[in-house]
């Protein structure tokens, strides 16, 4: 006999699903392209199947940030986290999010990158969404920077806002490159550039004079 709990968990798996698929398909028609017609059409369901789990189009692209956010924070916040404190996470998120790349996660790279290019000029709460995950995630990077400084891990003129920048600058034309050419060198030479400009080589760490 079906019970209420077994009805929740069986919605919620089902709204995870067609979460999943709104999120591969954004990566690749951009979030203005989902719809609640064309995601029904790509699972097979009824278009008033998805209004019973999204009301409108922009419910729909907020709760799909929200799931982005949620498959970020697992798949590259967490293991950066977990890394020692200092410039091991500086490594560590920037092996993360190559990482997260070169498994295919989304066929068009990182849902990120590409909404906050298509939603900048979008005032709303779906933009203020995605610059809310932003600031997040370049707060995190600087935050390993400043830790790497506190231990002598980097150069002490070293500029954390700059440092914070060129990382960031170097993640994102690594998602480019690798979106465009679907090459694993692409990364490959995305995390030499990230050690090189941390003054780490072959695993060994040279520390500034």
């Amino acid at each position: 006999m079906d019970t209420p709990r077994k009805h929740r968990a069986d919605g919620q798996r089902t709204r995870e699903a067609i979460l999943h698929e709104a999120l591969s398909m954004a990566t690749v028609v951009g979030l203005e392209g989902l719809t609640i017609g064309n995601l029904a059409s790509a699972l097979g369901l009824s278009k008033s199947g998805l209004y019973a789990h999204f009301g409108s189009k922009q419910e729909l692209q907020l709760a799909t940030v929200d799931q982005a956010d949620q498959m970020f924070e697992a798949e590259v916040i967490q293991p950066a986290l977990r890394a020692p404190a200092g410039l091991s996470q500086l490594v560590a998120i920037c092996d993360a999010f190559f990482d997260h790349l070169q498994r295919h996660t989304f066929p068009g790279g990182c849902f990120f990158a590409g909404a906050a290019l298509e939603m900048g000029t979008r005032p709303g709460p779906v933009k203020e969404r995605i610059a809310v995950f932003q600031l997040k995630f370049s707060g995190l990077i600087r935050e390993f920077v400043v830790t790497a400084l506190d231990q002598h891990e980097l150069a002490a003129d070293e500029d954390p806002d700059q440092l914070t920048f060129e990382l960031s600058g170097i993640i994102l034309a690594a998602n480019t490159n690798f979106v465009l050419r679907s090459d694993p060198a692409a990364l490959e030479l995305a995390r030499r550039v990230v050690r090189r400009r941390l003054r780490i080589q072959e695993g060994v760490m040279t520390l500034p004079s």
